[in-house]
């Protein structure tokens, strides 16, 4: 399967690399009083010319930041019909919504980001568009995380690489930065570890539209963040740089950015 090659699918949403499209029929007219609205925006989401409206809602507990049943809900501004998105996961925390044209149509389409409330920072991020007369799904962060995949280990001399199995592709990270009692705790005197030490490259933690191009087309800036020893221990940034080819986001370029020290 393609890398988020949904061009052909009806109403679905993904149920894990192996598991497939399953068919998840939209629900319609059910009023948007009878929900919370945790947030909404405006915008041409159809492609009519009319002003649409979008919706979040959920079910929250008293007192608590945490959302539940969260569900994408687009009320047509012309038929006043509303279409009802089933979240794959839709429990968390400070929902958002983006709308923007994000697949080159001049048509706006809807970003839905989800705080998943982990150690890692970590989010839940779909776009759908308004293809074929009908709302898909053309971006899930779960997906993404399938396709990309990393290796991440310390080297001699303060470094570690990270390699991009996706891409084919090493990066070297000098960890001088880290300081020198962060060192002194896995390296020699001579600069040799003490132990191998593996990391890892978080899922998601930030999923940005950006117009790189100035064509009123977004592109998709995604972010993971790279682990060292533990979660909290972090190296530095994998940044991703997707773009929308007519049927699908597609790798574009990909560098790792790492956190600067102080001058001494």
């Amino acid at each position: 399967m393609n890398l988020y090659d949904f061009s052909m699918a009806p109403y679905w949403f993904y149920a894990g690399r192996h598991g497939g499209l399953v068919q998840h029929p939209y629900l319609f007219r059910q009023p948007v009083s009878s929900r919370a609205i945790i947030t909404s925006a405006r915008g041409d989401v159809t492609g009519d010319g009319v002003i649409d409206e979008v919706f979040l809602t959920g079910t929250q507990m008293p007192g608590s930041p945490l959302w539940r049943n969260i569900t994408l809900v687009i009320r047509d501004g012309r038929t006043h019909q509303e279409q009802r998105i089933q979240l794959q996961n839709n429990m968390g925390y400070n929902p958002s919504l983006f709308l923007g044209d994000m697949t080159g149509d001049k048509i706006d389409d809807v970003a839905v980001v989800v705080d998943t409330g982990g150690s890692g920072g970590a989010i839940y991020a779909y776009i759908f568009a308004y293809l074929n007369r009908q709302f898909r799904q053309v971006f899930n962060s779960d997906v993404f995380h399938d396709e990309f995949k990393y290796s991440v280990s310390y080297q001699n001399q303060y470094k570690a690489n990270v390699i991009s199995h996706h891409q084919n592709e090493t990066y070297t990270l000098d960890l001088t930065y880290k300081g020198r009692e962060y060192l002194n705790e896995i390296y020699t005197a001579q600069g040799v570890l003490k132990m191998p030490i593996e990391g890892w490259v978080n899922p998601l933690s930030g999923l940005y539209p950006v117009d790189f191009d100035r064509d009123g087309t977004y592109e998709l800036l995604a972010y993971q963040r790279i682990a060292g020893r533990y979660n909290a221990d972090s190296l530095g940034y994998v940044q991703t740089v997707l773009k929308w080819n007519g049927q699908r986001f597609i790798f574009d370029r990909q560098t790792v950015s790492i956190f600067g020290s102080d001058l001494s």
